[in-house]
C-alpha cells in the first residue's frame, strides 16, 4: 500500500474523530458549551450529567462508529491490522484534541471501544466489565484505565496479536497525556499541591478527590 494512501486514510481518521459530538449535542439541546460543566470534557459522559441521560446512548455510539469505521475501512481497503489499527488510534486523537474545537476535546475512551470492535471484540467485553464495576463502586475512571492497563493479557490469552500490544500501549500514552493536559487547565506551583494534582490527573482523571463534586461544577 502506497504510504500517501496511509496518510491519506490516517488524516481522514483524525478529522472525523475530531467531530465533537458531545459538544455538538449539547449546543443542539441545551444550548450550553459542555466544555464549562463537570470535568470539562467533550464526553457522553457530562452528556449524562448535565444535559439528558437518554442521549449518553446515541453520543456514545456516534463517537464509538467514528473510530470503528476508520478501523473497518483500513481493513476493509488491504491496509492491514497495523494501519488499521493506525487509523483507529488517530481518530481517539482527533477525539482527544479535535481540530474544531481548538484541541479541547475527550479522553479518547468511547472511541478506543470502537476500535477494539473491529479489532479485538473481547476487548470491549473485559473494558466494560471493569468500567461497570468502577460504576458500582461510583467511581469509573480508574477503574476504565485498569481494565485498559490489564488489557495485554487477554490478548496474550486469547490472540497474542504485536499489533494489539501496539495499540494497548499507544493508547495509554493518548489517554494518560490527554488527562494530564486536561484540556489546558493550568497546574499549581511546582511542589507537593503540583505532585498530588498530577497524580490525581492520571489515576482519576479529576483534580479533586469528591467524585460527585467534580462531575457536577459549573465554571
Amino acid at each position: 500500500m502506497p504510504a500517501y494512501k496511509t496518510l491519506l486514510l490516517i488524516l481522514s481518521a483524525y478529522l472525523l474523530g475530531s467531530v465533537p459530538v458531545a459538544f455538538l449535542t449539547a449546543k443542539m439541546i441545551k444550548g450550553i458549551d459542555i466544555r464549562r460543566y463537570g470535568s470539562g470534557t467533550v464526553s457522553g459522559s457530562m452528556i449524562y450529567e448535565h444535559v439528558q441521560h437518554w442521549l449518553v446512548v446515541p453520543v456514545s455510539v456516534l463517537d464509538i462508529t467514528k473510530a470503528a469505521l476508520p478501523t473497518w475501512l483500513g481493513l476493509h481497503w488491504g491496509f492491514g491490522g497495523a494501519g488499521a489499527a493506525a487509523a483507529g488510534l488517530a481518530a481517539m486523537v482527533g477525539h482527544n484534541w479535535p481540530i474544531y474545537l481548538k484541541f479541547t476535546g475527550g479522553r479518547g475512551f468511547t472511541p478506543f471501544l470502537g476500535v477494539l470492535l473491529i479489532l479485538f471484540p473481547w476487548g470491549d467485553v473485559w473494558v466494560l466489565a471493569f468500567l461497570a464495576t468502577g460504576y458500582a463502586l461510583k467511581d469509573s475512571a480508574p477503574w476504565g484505565l485498569a481494565g485498559i492497563a490489564s488489557m495485554p493479557l487477554l490478548v496474550w490469552l486469547l490472540e497474542s496479536s504485536s499489533i494489539l500490544f501496539w495499540l494497548i500501549g499507544a493508547t495509554l500514552v493518548v489517554m494518560l497525556t490527554k488527562r494530564l493536559e486536561a484540556n489546558r487547565r493550568p497546574l499549581p506551583p511546582p511542589g507537593p499541591e503540583r505532585k498530588r494534582m498530577i497524580w490525581m490527573r492520571l489515576i482519576y482523571d479529576r483534580d479533586m478527590m469528591d467524585h460527585n463534586a467534580w462531575i457536577q461544577r459549573r465554571l
